[in-house]
């Protein structure tokens, strides 16, 4: 994204959550598929280990995708996956560089009513979608993670509210 672009963007702003384990973790999962709406992209950032496929495998698991199905597509670049939506799991890990990405015809996913989910995208950020949620997760312990949930673009800016309510709501259950 040039400068300019994202001047003329509107404002980011940014819902964090923090995950005291992999339970933590689900739950995120859970509510992220149930807000975001057909045809996103999700880049997803962070350190090796900082838990992007586990994040992956939990909006996976809510999306009606079998336990176990899901893994890091290091080696394999993308996998699709089909439940009660279609995920397309893309991994910048081991690519050269952006054309490496773009070799893998990333418009195509960008444009259907599936989920893209992009782990490593900081590596291909010039690839990606202006309109797009951005989930940089930082390690914060064993299993403790915080997760920064970032819309960019104005498509996005309306699922924090619901997101937020969703995971309240569970926690005051649990």
């Amino acid at each position: 994204m040039s400068p300019d672009q994202q001047l003329e963007s509107p404002a980011h702003t940014a819902y964090c959550f923090s995950a005291e384990d992999l339970h933590d973790t689900a739950r995120l999962g859970a509510a992220l598929a149930t807000v975001l709406p057909p045809g996103t992209t999700v880049a997803l950032v962070g350190t090796l280990g900082a838990g992007k496929t586990n994040l992956v495998q939990a909006i996976a698991t809510a999306s009606g995708i079998p336990d176990g199905t899901v893994t890091s597509p290091t080696f394999v670049l993308c996998q699709p996956h089909e439940g009660t939506r279609t995920l397309y799991h893309l991994d910048a890990y081991r690519l050269k560089d952006e054309d490496e990405f773009l070799e893998l015809g990333p418009e195509e996913y960008f444009e259907s009513d599936g989920l893209t989910l992009i782990e490593w995208a900081d590596r291909v950020e010039g690839c990606l979608p202006d309109q797009r949620v951005e989930i940089r997760i930082e390690v914060t312990g064993e299993q403790s993670r915080q997760f920064q949930i970032i819309p960019v673009g104005a498509r996005y800016q309306s699922i924090l509210g619901p997101l937020r309510q969703i995971l309240e709501k569970a926690a005051d259950l649990g």
